[in-house]
């Protein structure tokens, strides 16, 4: 048998071989789906957008209860993005 078809025997074994441990890994990954990234983006967005809104509805009550010479509500706003940001950045190092 020439040298040339051994080669080419062993180099179709190796191909076949890669095909294989590719299609295992693959069938053993975890798989998400669309939805679970369309969930993921919604959890994201409440995680925001709840402390956001609190945070406006407490610095309007003490806007009107306890005036300042700065808003309270800004204040209270700013304070509730910052809070929702961390929380949804937690949420996805969780996630990850």
């Amino acid at each position: 048998m020439p040298a040339s078809g051994k080669n080419s025997k062993v180099g179709f074994r190796q191909q076949i071989a890669e095909k294989e441990n590719r299609k295992l890994k693959a069938q053993q990954e975890k798989k998400e789906s669309a939805l679970m990234g369309f969930g993921m983006f919604g959890m994201v967005g409440w995680s925001v957008s709840v402390p956001v809104l609190l945070g406006t509805a407490l610095g309007i009550w003490l806007d009107k209860s306890y005036p300042q010479t700065f808003s309270w509500t800004l204040t209270c706003l700013i304070s509730g993005l910052i809070i929702g940001c961390i929380i949804a950045w937690n949420w996805i190092k969780t996630e990850d």
